[in-house]
């Protein structure tokens, strides 16, 4: 069975359309599922060659904001809410806080994970690093990340391993350091199975930056990876839109692919020049068609987890410019979601559609299965390849349409 994930509440026959604002364009609402994460709003528009641009957001004033703007929930690395060296009181003070604003706008935590990248400590790693001392000390502090997402609502722990990887390839055993990849998100498994958590890990591919090369750069290293775990059941997989175009990657195969294999566990969104550093624009500002598709496939699929937006507003921009970008986000993603519907109802497309024989590919090559007789048949034939191969598919048709759907004239 194919892993198209849930059907959800809201979704019974596919794409359905959704109320349109005063200006044409869908008004999200929670239904959508929506989230930001604290360190996108939060984002201070720092880079390597220039120093922050706009001031502190208040976590507090993150989720009001996001809150009137129509966002279902939002999620955080452990540092983004509870700062390093806080004390118990500090903590408890910060949660208070948080909750409070939380119950008062009905905004969720779907999703939490670890900042194992910013300090010093993980320079050459954490889960994997060569020196045990700062794997012990990533794992411990990814367990307490864990325990503060679960006690807010969280269920899909994130893991990305921003550190994990190499510049200088000497001095790594990449073979030596998967199984330390493999025991630490084994030990994280453990740790959620004896507190009988009900919490999912998804982990985040990515080819490079901040390292040269990070381990499981791509969507299907991951998945090869978990076949590897302990409990393969609890580990899915957290596509960016970003990471698989940074290496010149079709992200929407990409999600394809975990749908497939049932561990699309969470996904993140934005936009991305492919050979780019990782720009985390607004979503669909970069890379229009296969943002295109991959809403659409994820409506088609009627998939029932979070629309996660990871991404950040440009470094031009002042405070205001923030939720600009976050209501820009969602905007892109209800209008892409109507061109999927207006994409299922066209009759030109759908007989562009039939041309290119897209609806054959559901059938069986061979009928009869695995038997015999029914291999024995597919060699007998009778086969006509000069007829087959002088047959033309209509692909330039059917994207132009696709085209001039997103153009708007259609």
């Amino acid at each position: 069975m194919l892993g198209l994930g849930k059907m959800g509440p809201r979704r019974r026959h596919g794409i359905e359309p959704t109320l349109a604002g005063v200006d044409g364009v869908p008004t999200p609402t929670p239904e959508d599922r929506f989230t930001f994460g604290l360190w996108t709003v939060g984002n201070r528009g720092r880079d390597p060659f220039g120093h922050e641009v706009r001031p502190p957001l208040d976590p507090v004033e993150a989720v009001h904001r996001l809150a009137e703007l129509g966002a279902y929930g939002v999620n955080f690395h452990d540092d983004d809410l509870v700062p390093p060296g806080s004390s118990a009181a500090g903590r408890a003070s910060i949660l208070g806080r948080f909750r409070r604003a939380l119950d008062a706008t009905g905004m969720k935590v779907p999703m939490a994970t670890t900042n194992l990248f910013s300090h010093p400590v993980f320079k050459e790693g954490a889960f994997t690093a060569n020196d045990p001392a700062v794997r012990r000390y990533a794992l411990a502090k990814t367990l307490d990340a864990i325990e503060l997402g679960v006690e807010l609502g969280a269920g899909v722990y994130v893991m990305w391993g921003g550190r994990e990887g190499t510049e200088c390839d000497a001095a790594k055993d990449v073979r030596l350091a998967l199984d330390r990849y493999k025991e630490a998100v084994d030990l994280c498994c453990a740790h959620v199975r004896d507190r009988g958590y009900d919490l999912r890990f998804a982990l985040e591919p990515k080819p490079n930056e901040p390292r040269g090369n990070l381990l499981l750069p791509t969507v299907g290293h991951a998945l090869a990876f978990v076949e590897r775990l302990e409990w393969p059941e609890m580990v899915g997989i957290n596509p960016e839109f970003a990471h698989e175009t940074m290496s010149g990657l079709s992200f929407h195969q990409a999600v394809a692919q975990v749908l497939w294999a049932g561990k699309l566990f969470h996904v993140d969104l934005n936009g991305q020049v492919p050979g780019k550093f990782d720009q985390d624009f607004r979503f669909a500002s970069e890379g229009l068609k296969d943002a295109f598709h991959l809403v659409r496939l994820l409506e088609e699929a009627r998939w029932d987890g979070m629309r996660h937006f990871d991404a950040h507003a440009y470094r031009t921009e002042d405070a205001d410019g923030v939720w600009e970008f976050a209501r820009g986000c969602m905007r892109s993603y209800l209008i892409l979601r109507e061109k999927a519907r207006r994409f299922a109802a066209d009759p030109e497309i759908a007989a562009a559609l039939d041309e290119a024989m897209a609806g054959r590919i559901a059938e069986p090559t061979s009928p009869g299965g695995h038997a015999p007789d029914a291999i024995a048949a597919i060699r007998r034939g009778p086969h006509d390849p000069d007829g087959l191969g002088a047959r033309g598919y209509g692909h330039e048709r059917l994207d132009q349409l696709v085209t001039e759907l997103l153009l708007g004239v259609r």
